[in-house]
C-alpha cells in the first residue's frame, strides 16, 4: 500500500509540472494578486537642478501661528524637493531653519512674535470657557518651564538658500529694497541693507521655480484684522509698513509681472498659483456670529436685565427710526446674535443721547449714545475673525459697567468683524489678481498655474480626498488647515505639494502621477506636539 500511494504522489507531480503557474492557481480558485508596474519616471521639459522657492508663509512653511524647524520641514517646497529627490534629478534643498520650534523671533532680544499655537483641550464634554472645543487654542503648551525663543533676526545667516519665502510679505514687498529692515524674517536671510527678495532669490540661477501666494497677503492683512486698513499706495517706509488695506490691483500686476519676468530671464519654467477666496479659510469661519448662548449661566441669568435696561429701549429707538430689526430683544431659549459695531450702519448717537437723557442724565445718555450709535446685531453674512474668540464676553477697559462686555453689552468693534462690504472688496481685489495671474500663465509658455482656489473650496464645502483621508477646512478636526486657521498642516502642504506636481505634469510633459512620485498623505501629520521644542 505504502508504495501504491508513492507512485501516486510521483503522477501528481508530474501532472502539476505539465501546467504553468497561474493555470494551477486558477484550478483552486486563486487569483494572483496583479502588482502593476509603473512607467519609468520623466521629467519632461523641465530642469529641475536648482529649484527655488519664492514666496510668504506657505512657501515659508508657517503653521500654527508661528514659523519653526518642524513646520518648515514639512513646508510644499521642501515635500517637492523631497519628490524630487525620490526620483534622483535633484541633489538638494537648503531652507533657512530656525533655531527652535517655539514659533518665535527676537528682534534685539525682544520676542517680535510670540510662541506658536498648541490645540488644548481638557475636557471636551465640559468646555468651561463657554466656547466650542475647537476654540480651545493657547499659546503655550510647550511644557514647563516655557523654552525660550532662540531666534534672533539680527543674526544674519546668508542668503543662499533654496526657499525665499517670507512670512507676511505683500507683492510689493518682494520688489522693495530694504525690506529686511521691517520683516525680521528675511532680515535674517537678506543679502544686504538693500537686498530684495526678488533679487536674493534670482541670484541663485534657479532652472525651476514656483512662485506662490503672490496676492494672498494683499487681502490677507485686511481681512484679518477686520477689515481696519488705510489707502495703499504701494510705497514701503517706516510710516506705512503694517498697512492693512488692499493693494491695489494696479500694484499687484506690476509687481507680478516683474518677478515673472526676472524669474524667467534665463529660461527657467515655473508655476504661479492663483489666489483663494480666504474668507473660505476656518480663521473666518469658526467663530459663529450668534455666539450668546443663554445656556451659559453666566449669560442666561443677565438676559431678562439685559432686555430691559438695554436691548429694549435700544430696539425702540432704532424702530422709531425707521430700523425695526436692527437690534432684537434676546432670547432665553435660543442662540443669540453678537453686539457688533457697524461703520457703515447710521449713525443714531444724537438721538439715543435724547431719548435717553430724561432717565439717566445728559451725561449717562451720552456716553450710551457714543457706543451704541453705530451698533447692530450680527447676521449670518457677517464674518468674525479667529482671534474675537478670547474678546468675546470681556470686559472692555473704560466703558462703564454694566455696558462695558463686548459682544453682549458692549458693540464688538470693527477689528473683530468681517462686515458683508468688507467681504465684497477682497473678493473683488482677488478676481483681480487672479484675472492677472491667469493671464501670464496663459501668455507664457514657460509658466504653468496651480488651481489654489479650486482646492480651498473643495475643502471648505464637500472635503477633499487625499490618499486614505477626506481633507476639509475645519479648525483642528478638518486635517487640512493648521491652528491658526489659515495656513495650512503638514498633510495640507503634502496635499499642495502634489497639487504643484500634478500641475508640472499637465504643463510640462513630466510623469510624477503616472510613476507614483506624489507625496504620500499618511506620512505627514495634522498636528504638532506640545512637546516639540
Amino acid at each position: 500500500m505504502n508504495t501504491k500511494y508513492i507512485w501516486l504522489l510521483f503522477i501528481l507531480i508530474g501532472f502539476s509540472a505539465c501546467n504553468d503557474p497561474e493555470d494551477v492557481l486558477a484550478d483552486y480558485n486563486i487569483v494572483p494578486e496583479v502588482v502593476e508596474e509603473l512607467p519609468p519616471f520623466t521629467s519632461g521639459s523641465v530642469d529641475f537642478s536648482n529649484y527655488v522657492a519664492l514666496g510668504a508663509s506657505f512657501t515659508a512653511g508657517f503653521a500654527d501661528g508661528g514659523l519653526f524647524i518642524a513646520g518648515q520641514e514639512d513646508s510644499f517646497p521642501n515635500i517637492i524637493a523631497t519628490q524630487l529627490q525620490n526620483a534622483g534629478i535633484m541633489q538638494s534643498f537648503i531652507q533657512p531653519l530656525m533655531n527652535d520650534n517655539t514659533g518665535g523671533i527676537l528682534v534685539g532680544g525682544t520676542p517680535a512674535t510670540g510662541y506658536r499655537l498648541v490645540f488644548f483641550d481638557p475636557d471636551p464634554n465640559d468646555d468651561e470657557s463657554g466656547r466650542p472645543a475647537p476654540l480651545n487654542l493657547v499659546l503655550s503648551g510647550l511644557g514647563m518651564p516655557v523654552p525660550p525663543i532662540t531666534t534672533e533676526a539680527g543674526n544674519n545667516i546668508g542668503s543662499d538658500f533654496n526657499n525665499f519665502g517670507v512670512p507676511g510679505a505683500k507683492s510689493f514687498h518682494v520688489l522693495t529694497p530694504g525690506y529686511g529692515a521691517f520683516n525680521p524674517f528675511y532680515a535674517r536671510i537678506a543679502s544686504s541693507s538693500t537686498a530684495t527678495m526678488l533679487g536674493d532669490a534670482a541670484a541663485q540661477n534657479p532652472t525651476f521655480f514656483t512662485l506662490s501666494e503672490m496676492g494672498g497677503n494683499d487681502v490677507l492683512s485686511y481681512a484679518t484684522t477686520g477689515g481696519t486698513g488705510v489707502d495703499q499706495t504701494g510705497n514701503l517706509n517706516p510710516a506705512t509698513y503694517g498697512n492693512n488695506d488692499i493693494t491695489d490691483p494696479i500694484v499687484f500686476t506690476g509687481a507680478l509681472s516683474q518677478m515673472i519676468t526676472t524669474l524667467t530671464a534665463n529660461g527657467a519654467k515655473g508655476l504661479v498659483t492663483n489666489v483663494p477666496y480666504i474668507t473660505d479659510l476656518p480663521h473666518f469661519t469658526t467663530v459663529p456670529y450668534n455666539a450668546i448662548d443663554p445656556s451659559n449661566p453666566d449669560i442666561g441669568s443677565q438676559i431678562e436685565a439685559l432686555n430691559t435696561q438695554l436691548y429694549g429701549p435700544l430696539d425702540n429707538i432704532f424702530t422709531a427710526f425707521g430700523e425695526p430689526d436692527r437690534v432684537n430683544l434676546l432670547s432665553a431659549t435660543a442662540a443669540n446674535p453678537l453686539l457688533i459695531s457697524d461703520e457703515d450702519a447710521p449713525d443714531r448717537s444724537a438721538q439715543i443721547a435724547a431719548a435717553l437723557t430724561p432717565v439717566l442724565g445728559a451725561a449717562t445718555a451720552n456716553a450710551f449714545g457714543a457706543i451704541f450709535g453705530k451698533a447692530r446685531q450680527a447676521t449670518a453674512e457677517d464674518l468674525l475673525v479667529l482671534t474675537a474668540a478670547s474678546a468675546i464676553g470681556v470686559p472692555v477697559g473704560g466703558a462703564p459697567a454694566p455696558i462695558n462686555i463686548r459682544g453682549i453689552s458692549y458693540p464688538m468693534e470693527d477689528q473683530w468683524v468681517l462686515l458683508p462690504n468688507e467681504q465684497m472688496a477682497i473678493r473683488n481685489a482677488t478676481d483681480a489678481y487672479n484675472n492677472t495671474i491667469e493671464s501670464v500663465a496663459n501668455s507664457n509658455t514657460n509658466i504653468g498655474l496651480v488651481d489654489l482656489k479650486s482646492i480651498l473650496s473643495q475643502l471648505a464645502s464637500t472635503g477633499y480626498p487625499y490618499g486614505d483621508y477626506v481633507l476639509s477646512a475645519d479648525l483642528v478636526t478638518g486635517g487640512a488647515v493648521s491652528l491658526d486657521g489659515i495656513h495650512l498642516t503638514a498633510r495640507g502642504n503634502a496635499l499642495m505639494a502634489a497639487a504643484f506636481l500634478e500641475a508640472i505634469d499637465a504643463n510640462f510633459g513630466s510623469n510624477f502621477a503616472a510613476s507614483g512620485n506624489l507625496p504620500d498623505a499618511s506620512l505627514y501629520g495634522t498636528n504638532y506636539s506640545a512637546t516639540l521644542k
